[in-house]
């Protein structure tokens, strides 16, 4: 099953994406000749009107056609007032942009809906581990108020306890020298009670063996909504700056294809719906970004050279465009290339990790 709701997820917003540039052409009065979900050779196509909707063999993305996309395509005189490029630059720039922009509506929308039920670190421990330095001292439910004076969040907390270590070179499950002084609210009673950290070589750090719980941040719209916004600016700007340094073998590895987003999206389903949806608005809002690079055949390239069109005065000759498209659509394939051996890597050897 999970595979199949993967598969529909990728889907809907290849489909959505597609839509944004349908409507907002005919929205323009632009001719559309074609909506199709997926890649020729046809499958099956049905006429409405002017237009043709149908489904390719090739599951690998969809398109619009409207009519005119080349400005040197002679057009018969009752269609050419509606081609694309007897359009003024600003409709041309809605019609592109609207694709990535419904992408990123798309994204934006699930995480704000997901905001509502994100979770806050809490003060009150939320398991013991058995064995461990605060087994016999601490239980779950207590509030941890203050580690040798130090307040704070669990990463001062943390790194509090963690300043106390073993005489000489640390191994696995040696005791601190010093105990960490723990000041803890249980039941509405303060308690101070000494702790000798223990070393553990996994973690590499000092700790007392217990875990943190978390509680319901229950947000207002407007946080909601500025929550939404501060994740998708991070992931747009480590996509970007991802992107920008791919020069680098290291940033070449984090690069994922289509078989990689729909594995990872997959395995997110089996997890749970909230990870699968936080998953889906990322690949929406990865494919809104991505579209918008200025190079052709992306949309961002359509864009660019409207741009160039308005503040030339006149049209960019189509072979300039041609060329530019040529440089543009290797880059492209090439980071396909990069994202598939990527993938490749990854499902034959450790897959991907999701858990």
């Amino acid at each position: 099953m999970s595979f199949l709701l993967a598969f529909l997820a990728f889907v809907l917003l290849i489909v959505l994406h597609e839509l944004g540039h349908f409507v907002a052409a005919k929205a323009t009065g632009m001719r559309v000749e074609r909506f199709f979900l997926f890649f020729p050779p046809k499958l099956f196509s049905i006429r409405r009107g002017e237009t043709e909707y149908g489904v390719g063999a090739v599951p690998l993305g969809g398109f619009v056609k409207i009519t005119g996309m080349n400005p040197d395509e002679e057009l018969p005189p009752e269609v050419a007032s509606r081609g694309y490029y007897h359009q003024p630059v600003w409709k041309r720039i809605v019609v592109i942009g609207a694709g990535p922009a419904v992408n990123i509506a798309i994204a934006f929308v699930i995480l704000f809906f997901l905001a509502f039920g994100i979770q806050e670190s809490s003060e009150t421990i939320d398991e013991v581990a058995a064995g461990s330095p605060a087994a016999s001292k601490l239980v779950a439910g207590d509030r941890i108020l203050s580690v040798d004076g130090v307040t704070g969040d669990q990463t001062a907390i943390a790194d509090q306890i963690n300043s106390h270590s073993c005489a000489g070179e640390p191994i696995d499950g040696c005791t601190a020298e010093t105990a960490a002084t723990v000041v803890i609210d249980r039941g509405g009673a303060e308690r101070t009670i000494e702790i000798r950290p223990r070393f553990d070589a996994e973690t590499d750090r000092n700790r007392l063996g217990f875990v943190f719980g978390s509680e319901p941040l229950n947000p207002g719209p407007a946080e909601a909504a500025g929550i939404a916004v501060d994740f998708m600016w991070l992931v747009t700007s480590r996509t970007v700056s991802t992107l920008s340094k791919i020069y680098q073998s290291e940033k070449r590895e984090e690069l994922s294809g289509v078989a990689g987003s729909y594995e990872v999206t997959r395995q997110a389903i089996d997890v749970g719906a909230r990870q699968a949806l936080t998953l889906v608005a990322l690949i929406s809002l990865s494919l809104g970004v991505i579209n918008l690079f200025p190079f052709l055949p992306l949309d961002g390239g359509h864009i660019f050279w409207s741009l160039v069109e308005k503040f030339r005065g006149r049209p960019v000759p189509f072979a300039v465009m041609e060329r530019a498209g040529v440089i543009g659509f290797a880059l492209v394939i090439g980071l396909f290339l990069i994202g598939l051996s990527n993938d490749i890597g990854r499902l034959t050897g450790e897959g991907f990790n999701l858990r």
